[in-house]
């Protein structure tokens, strides 16, 4: 199983949560955005092989391979990798490009979690980040 992190260094704040869409089809937000400094960098969520690094539309985007199959996408970002490329969690995939992008006028990395054609919640494989389980409470006495 990899082992995921926040593609941001330090601590994340979170900007927006990921929200799924109620069909495939449907609006939606397939990610987690998390405020980021303009030409910050941007980090690999886990190790794994770079499957795609340029531009989509009008923005950069990093695509990564995890082991466990899962792929991470991180945007507006300026690579600093190449397809093919090997990286380890934390490892630089390049600088976010705060030019543009969903959170203006602030900035934010965008990152997405697929499972083959189905976009994941990023915060459930942060450590921590999984479903909340309430736990039986013992009686008083």
């Amino acid at each position: 199983m990899a082992v995921y992190r926040a593609p941001v260094p330090g601590t994340p704040s979170f900007a927006h949560p990921f929200r799924a869409p109620a069909q495939r089809w449907s609006a939606g937000h397939r990610g987690m955005d998390l405020w980021l400094g303009d030409g910050m960098p941007v980090l690999a969520p886990a190790a794994g092989t770079v499957t795609f690094a340029g531009t989509v539309v009008d923005r950069g985007v990093v695509s990564v391979l995890h082991p466990d199959g899962r792929r991470s996408s991180v945007e507006p970002v300026v690579a600093a990798v190449v397809v093919g490329q090997q990286v380890g969690a934390g490892d630089v995939l390049g600088a976010l490009d705060g030019s543009g992008g969903h959170c203006a006028p602030r900035s934010c990395v965008h990152w997405g979690l697929r499972e083959g054609d189905r976009y994941l919640d990023p915060m459930t494989v942060l450590p921590g980040g999984g479903p909340i389980v309430l736990l039986p409470v013992a009686p008083a006495g």
